[in-house]
């Protein structure tokens, strides 16, 4: 489990793909203090994707990508050099300072709009629809793996779903965030606890309907 609160930005080494295309890949990262005391098979947090160091120097780290990880994430968008926001799990008894992250990405949200207020920044994100549901103002939500909370949303009925945060000035000097531009894919992972909300509702609801 994560917490969405970023350690540091590491940055993109190689990105190599397996065969057959689109399979899997072996993501390779350059990055600091995030790496101390990790281990083989222990995880990370890369943009918001839970993944699991194969290799490390304790400068650089490998990563396996699975195929479905590569559809559903940016993680196949990044470029060599490319930064990159890491986090480690949260150890038993962590504060808890962001909101619960899982590091299990529900589909890729696009920048439309970022706008400057002196220190702190408006960031509109458009969002796909099957998400909007669980997205709600004052809410949380994990965008790059980020916890941010949630300033405004679109209308329930609204044809292009989006959201909306406020981006202090420590976020956008310490993660990839502060230097988005308008079009830019973003990994997003809504709140564990709406899903499970939904899947418990429609089971009793089921149930419900059985039983009459």
């Amino acid at each position: 489990m994560f917490t969405g609160i970023i350690a540091e930005q590491g940055r993109v080494l190689s990105l190599h793909r397996q065969e057959p295309a689109g399979s899997s890949a072996i993501l390779v990262l350059q990055a600091g203090s995030t790496l101390a005391g990790l281990e083989p098979g222990g995880s990370i947090a890369v943009n918001g994707v839970c993944l699991t160091a194969t290799e490390l120097d304790g400068v650089t780290i490998a990563v396996d990508v699975m195929g479905e990880t590569l559809a559903r994430t940016t993680i196949g968008l990044l470029d060599t050099g490319d930064p990159v926001n890491l986090e480690r799990c949260v150890p038993a008894g962590g504060r808890l300072d962001g909101h619960v992250v899982q590091g299990h990405v529900d589909g890729v949200g696009t920048l439309l709009e970022r706008e400057n207020h002196g220190p702190w920044e408006r960031l509109l994100f458009a969002v796909p629809a099957p998400l909007a549901r669980y997205i709600a103002e004052k809410g949380s939500i994990a965008v790059d793996g980020v916890s941010l909370t949630v300033s405004a949303v679109s209308e329930a009925a609204a044809g292009e779903p989006w959201f909306e945060v406020g981006l202090i000035p420590t976020t956008l000097a310490e993660t990839g965030l502060g230097t988005k531009t308008a079009g830019a894919k973003v990994n997003l992972e809504v709140d564990v606890l709406a899903k499970y909300t939904e899947r418990l509702l429609a089971f009793a609801s089921a149930v419900s309907g059985g039983a009459a």
